[in-house]
């Protein structure tokens, strides 16, 4: 893509911010992108929807919108819904797919409806929560064993999520998991090799990207490490057999494409030591743009730099209903 093609993309709003848990990740991302687009020629332009009315894109003049939003709010399809409204192209997933990709329990039902596999897990309202017995408890335990996973089902980077070792830290988990969600989820802790993989485009012509495989401190890949630490090791390439990343790539194309996926997103994927065998964990429509982020990082692998990454992801942007140009 030549540095001046970002001529003919008109006036460009970088969505970032936001009011959600990730609001400071999505400050991070969205100025790097903001800065990659200038670079390459865009009339870009910082939008903080907490601070100014999504009516005001329309007022000012923006032709698309390049969306860096996190989370809630963001990345739930109610933006999305918004946009479509106000008839401004932007990128990523659409109201439906993003909506269902937010939502970690109806992912994993969607997926395990199509054959993807997902893991064992069991979801709770933040109500019945609070009037789960020991033996309720202990039932699950039984069901999912240990360690297990639990999280609030609509958050992301980690915010929320317990890995629990002991019965004993089980309730602490389940109430953090219900302050933060009106659902909790709990899912089987997979062992084994953590990796993540972007995908680009959409539909027969969506391609993965190299594999990113995440080696955390005592397996702590949170909010913290992911953002603020150096203590975590990227490999990408991911050091994997080279059949065995083919076949998870496309596991996460079919399970791109099974929830109606666009533009790009990233799927977390854990590999069981035991047998090999992929288990999708979720899908992030909106990815982080940081310096810490897996997307880049991975582009990168494939010859893509970052600003010709914003610029393919941007050229991209669209409505439900059609390109809206």
């Amino acid at each position: 893509m030549s540095q001046n093609s970002g001529i003919n993309l008109g006036r460009v709003a970088v969505l970032l911010g936001g009011t959600s848990g990730e609001r400071e990740v999505s400050l991070m991302s969205g100025q790097g992108v903001l800065e990659a687009l200038r670079a390459r020629g865009v009339d870009a332009h910082a939008f903080d929807p907490a601070t100014q009315a999504l009516s005001d894109l329309k007022a000012q003049g923006f032709d698309r919108c390049f969306i860096a939003l996190h989370g809630r709010g963001g990345e739930d399809g109610t933006l999305q819904g918004a946009l479509e409204w106000l008839g401004i192209p932007y990128t990523g997933s659409g109201v439906a797919a993003s909506s269902v990709a937010m939502d970690k329990t109806m992912t994993k039902k969607l997926w395990a409806s199509e054959g993807i596999p997902t893991p064992r897990y069991r979801t709770f309202t933040s109500l019945e929560v609070q009037s789960l017995d020991e033996s309720a408890l202990a039932e699950l335990v039984t069901n999912l064993g240990l360690p297990l996973i639990v999280k609030p089902p609509h958050e992301g980077s980690s915010i929320g999520v317990t890995k629990v070792k002991a019965f004993a830290e089980l309730r602490a988990a389940l109430n953090l998991a219900a302050q933060l969600d009106d659902h909790v989820l709990c899912e089987e802790f997979i062992a084994g090799d953590e990796v993540t993989c972007a995908v680009l485009g959409q539909g027969v012509t969506a391609r993965a990207l190299p594999v990113v495989r995440i080696a955390a401190p005592e397996g702590a890949y949170d909010y913290q490490n992911k953002y603020f630490t150096d203590s975590v090791q990227y490999h990408c390439p991911s050091g994997l057999p080279v059949a065995e990343e083919a076949a998870l790539q496309n596991w996460v194309l079919k399970a791109f494409r099974a929830l109606g996926c666009r533009g790009w997103g990233r799927a977390d994927v854990m590999i069981r030591a035991s047998d090999r065998q992929p288990f999708l964990l979720e899908m992030n429509t909106s990815p982080g743009m940081t310096s810490h982020s897996l997307v880049p990082m991975s582009a990168k692998a494939a010859g893509i730099d970052y600003p010709d990454l914003c610029m393919q992801v941007l050229s991209q942007a669209g409505l439900d209903r059609g390109p809206g140009q």
